[in-house]
């Protein structure tokens, strides 16, 4: 299936040191970026969908980094079915398992924990909520796992470890753990500040610059954020990947970007939301988050969206989060919400909007197009203009 965006206002790309493509239009064909910037008018006509943006801001789909999936589209910790659809709808189009720790009963032995990653990640391999990409199955270290563990792992699938919920006695325990993760080929995570859950114990950054993890988890806080002086030893002194979430601390979220910006660090910055939590669900928890680093942190809102986009697929290793020939086609076109003071979407992020969504497109397939049911209401009216498709009538619609 062939589809074309076209009188795009402005093409974010994804890359924060290069975030802008010239020209108005992009095609994506079976679910693949095919062409960014300008296309023939016989290009446009043989597509099977033409989405017409009308001058709205064209960004690649949010990818939220640490989402606690358990299985299927229900969260146990707040009780609530359908949050990962509703994720969609905020401009999410991809979720990484930050474990599923939430199961009830979670097993804390290694075959347990095994189990859990195995079975959580071929249970989304097939199964796409409300059209979203999850990497779900992130083993929980436990005391106990081996080398031939990781590797079992690995050939299974499972791609992703989180330190912090384990029974040791100490934090310095999990430095052989994520060592062996590491080399196992798996990207390894660390629950960072504070206690959260019972089972979780405090993380400084003496004990992230020891594991030397790929990413701090919620470096600001999840919700309780380290001493001031942590945030500066991480950023310098490390090249761990900086992970500040919606459901963390604001304060340190903002003094994290700043340091990281102020130390050329900024490639190293990526957002997420740390969501089923005590906090609850937040649809449009990333694009709050985006919206804070623009209007209160003053990062540029074309980096704070490359934080939330192509960052993330960077670090992650994943073929999304940019808008360029050859990508995931996960797009979103987002404007200056219905009744607000700015023009455009990234004005409205820059003075603290919520940017409204005008249609999000999930590898290559349009899961919605005209208006958001979390997101305010459009300035402009982003419509289908052709569709050859009749299974995709109803993500034509555009409620008011």
């Amino acid at each position: 299936m062939r589809v074309a965006i076209v009188n795009i206002g402005l093409i974010l790309t994804g890359d924060w040191r290069d975030p802008f493509a010239g020209g108005d239009t992009v095609i994506c064909e079976d679910g693949i970026i095919i062409s960014v910037g300008t296309a023939p008018v016989s290009a446009i006509e043989s597509a099977d969908i033409v989405i017409d943006a009308d001058g709205t801001t064209l960004i690649p789909g949010l990818i939220d980094s640490h989402v606690h999936i358990t299985f299927g589209d229900y969260t146990p910790r707040q009780q609530t079915v359908g949050y990962l659809e509703s994720y969609i709808h905020g401009g999410t189009t991809t979720a990484i398992s930050a474990s599923e720790v939430h199961v009830p009963g979670r097993p804390r032995d290694p075959d347990g924990v095994k189990a859990l990653a195995i079975a959580a990640r071929k249970c989304f391999e097939n199964y796409r909520p409300g059209g979203m990409t999850v990497h779900a199955g992130s083993v929980i270290l436990e005391p106990g796992l081996t080398e031939s563990d990781f590797a079992d792992l690995r050939r299974q699938g499972v791609w992703l470890a989180k330190a912090g919920f384990g029974a040791v006695s100490s934090a310095f325990d999990y430095v052989p753990l994520v060592s062996a993760a590491r080399a196992s080929g798996m990207i390894t995570t660390v629950h960072t500040g504070g206690s959260s859950i019972p089972g979780s114990g405090a993380v400084t950054a003496e004990h992230l610059l020891a594991m030397n993890p790929h990413v701090s988890f919620h470096v600001n806080g999840g919700p309780t954020a380290m001493r001031d002086a942590d945030f500066e030893r991480l950023v310098c002194e490390s090249d761990i990947a900086l992970q500040i979430c919606t459901a963390g601390n604001l304060r340190t979220a903002l003094l994290t970007a700043a340091l990281a910006t102020r130390h050329n660090a900024f490639d190293r910055l990526i957002v997420a939301t740390d969501t089923p939590t005590g906090s609850g669900i937040m649809p449009l928890g990333m694009l709050y988050t985006v919206s804070h680093l623009a209007s209160l942190g003053h990062v540029p809102p074309e980096h704070a969206i490359a934080a939330a986009t192509g960052s993330n697929a960077r670090i992650y290793g994943l073929n999304s989060g940019y808008i360029r020939p050859g990508r995931i086609a996960d797009l979103v076109l987002i404007d200056a919400p219905d009744g607000g003071s700015q023009q455009n979407g990234l004005d409205a992020i820059r003075n603290g909007d919520i940017a409204a969504i005008g249609a999000v497109i999930a590898r290559g397939e349009p899961q919605f197009v005209g208006r958001s049911r979390n997101s305010p209401a459009t300035t402009r009216t982003v419509q289908v203009a052709n569709c050859r498709v009749p299974r995709f009538a109803v993500a034509a619609q555009r409620p008011r």
